[in-house]
């Protein structure tokens, strides 16, 4: 080839010579032009031949995994493509970062790195969908690398894990609740502050084995806007950004429901209301018969549901109205998991031990959840208590009775903040400003006021009778709130000055603590509230295994 080029650059010079002796300059400059496009057009003709027939024949798209022998070497079995279990080598096909590979080839990669199966005989059985199983395999290979374990944490499994994995689920969940009733003594721990527990060994354990056990099946039946569509905002966001942090997680979601140790039903409450409820007519049994009709369609086409009759089911809705959704269904009110922020004993649809108690939370900016977290330290709140609020229900109006504004300097007790007010002090620096924020229910028990006053590291002081406290089964509530009985209000004051400063001090620290539990996370992270929330369903279904 170099032989070639020194030959063809040598021509060119003749000819230049020429053209330069020549007179009719226009001749040969069209001689010249055509020789150039011969020469190159020679080269780049030699270079395909040499290419194509002096290296060793290899079609295009072929295998080039054979190049890398570091693959195959038998002294790294994460690199090697192949993993021992009993002597016997079981592929695990992994792709060079730089070579080709076929789409058909692609394809059968996409398969063997998918951890859950799309398309499983009873899926097949019960659903009967086998459109978009390409798309859907496609998804799988993302699924594996974003998911909430990596194939590398994958690989290096725990015995126990293993084991636990391949039990049927009713008996992991019933080797779960044995792990718990002898957790092991735990007194400290870097990422959770034990005065804040009942009992941080139960916790912690119990925790562990969730993240270690617990699958979510989340049926796909329901339109959108009732399903599949979280409201992300407002006082009620609670179960939409469960829904949503739910449905696009990794760790927990099963598409196998076969593997299943709970099936989530993926509706919102709020939206229902939104959808069906009609305006001044006070009814709510279309939203009941709708949620009835629902429950009875799945049960109809899978067999899940009439297996425990619902009692592995559970949902999610922190609207006022949620409790009586499942009033027109007897198997959902009486067995399944209902997490409600409307938590009321006294209405006798939440049943304390086996449903959850809902923490309610106002978003008002879906895209930064955890704006103005924080507050002054003790010494810079001069206010004892404050409130400011619609007079709903029948315990505001008797604490703007006994304490609103004039009654008493020390507690800042109003209707809605007055404008005059709110120009010099917001609500929030009111909250930030405050040694007590006192939270009463208003239509209902729960209140979006006690999250606040968490965020605002504000003690809370709720006024609720009946009312199960958020995470109740795992968090001591006496350690950073302070409850007062409805018919204590006119005491409210005397309650609060009788706290030592001590133990205030180290109530607002407790507050401070137990703000990481209650917040929302665009990615949720260990601890946070969804996986909170989704510890309490766990810990409230294993507290129903008898063993």
């Amino acid at each position: 080839m170099k032989k070639v080029f020194q030959q063809t650059t040598t021509f060119i010079r003749i000819l230049e010579s020429l053209w330069r002796c020549s007179g009719n300059k226009s001749i040969w400059r069209r001689f010249f032009v055509l020789v150039a496009i011969l020469t190159v057009s020679a080269f780049a003709f030699q270079t395909l031949v040499h290419t194509y027939l002096v290296l060793p024949d290899r079609p295009f798209g072929s295998d080039h995994r054979n190049d890398y022998s570091f693959f195959q070497s038998s002294s790294s079995s994460l690199q090697s493509g192949e993993s021992l279990k009993g002597g016997t080598p079981q592929k695990v096909h992994l792709t060079p970062t730089n070579s080709f590979i076929s789409p058909d080839e692609s394809s059968k990669l996409i398969e063997s790195f998918s951890v859950e199966q799309e398309n499983t005989k009873l899926e097949a059985r019960v659903q009967k969908k086998t459109s978009g199983t390409a798309n859907k395999k496609d998804r799988n290979l993302a699924d594996v690398t974003k998911g909430g374990m990596s194939l590398s944490s994958q690989r290096h499994v725990p015995p126990k894990q293993k084991h636990i994995w391949l039990l049927p689920p009713n008996e992991a969940l019933v080797l779960a609740k044995r792990e718990i009733d002898h957790a092991p003594s735990v007194n400290e721990d870097p990422d959770l502050y034990a005065p804040i527990f009942r009992n941080i060994s139960v916790f912690k354990r119990s925790y562990e084995l969730m993240e270690m056990t617990l699958k979510v099946y989340i049926y796909r039946d329901g339109s959108r806007p009732i399903f599949h569509k979280p409201p992300l905002k407002g006082i009620y966001a609670s179960e939409g950004w469960f829904m949503k942090l739910m449905e696009e997680n990794k760790q927990f979601v099963t598409r196998d429901p076969e593997k299943a140790h709970l099936f989530y039903l993926p509706y919102s409450a709020r939206q229902m209301g939104l959808a069906l409820y009609v305006p001044g007519s006070h009814d709510l049994k279309p939203l009941s018969n709708f949620l009835r009709d629902y429950v009875n369609m799945i049960a109809a086409k899978y067999p899940f549901w009439n297996r425990t009759h619902g009692s592995d089911h559970f949902l999610v809705a922190c609207h006022d109205w949620g409790p009586y959704t499942v009033t027109g269904h007897k198997e959902l009110a009486k067995n399944a998991i209902k997490a409600l922020c409307n938590a009321d004993l006294s209405e006798r649809i939440f049943v304390a031990g086996r449903d959850v108690s809902l923490p309610e939370t106002t978003i008002r900016v879906p895209r930064k959840p955890l704006r103005n977290l924080g507050g002054n330290r003790a010494s810079l709140r001069p206010i004892l208590a404050f409130f400011a609020g619609s007079m709903h229900g029948r315990v505001r109006p008797t604490l703007l009775k006994y304490w609103g504004i004039g009654k008493d300097e020390d507690m800042k007790i109003y209707k809605r903040l007055p404008l005059r007010v709110s120009q010099r002090m917001t609500y929030i620096q009111h909250m930030k400003s405050s040694k007590y924020c006192v939270c009463p229910m208003g239509f209902e028990v729960n209140s979006p006021r006690i999250v606040e006053a968490i965020y605002y590291e504000c003690v809370p002081v709720i006024i609720a009778d009946n009312f199960v406290l958020p995470f109740n089964e795992v968090l001591e509530w006496s350690a950073f709130s302070v409850v007062v009985a409805e018919k204590d209000i006119p005491r409210l004051k005397e309650i609060l000055l009788s706290i030592p400063i001590r133990k205030y001090l180290t109530m607002q620290n407790n507050v401070k603590m137990v703000q990481k539990h209650f917040l929302w996370n665009p990615r949720p992270i260990k601890y946070d509230l969804f996986h909170m929330i989704l510890h309490s369903i766990w810990f409230n279904k294993l507290s129903q295994i008898q063993t």
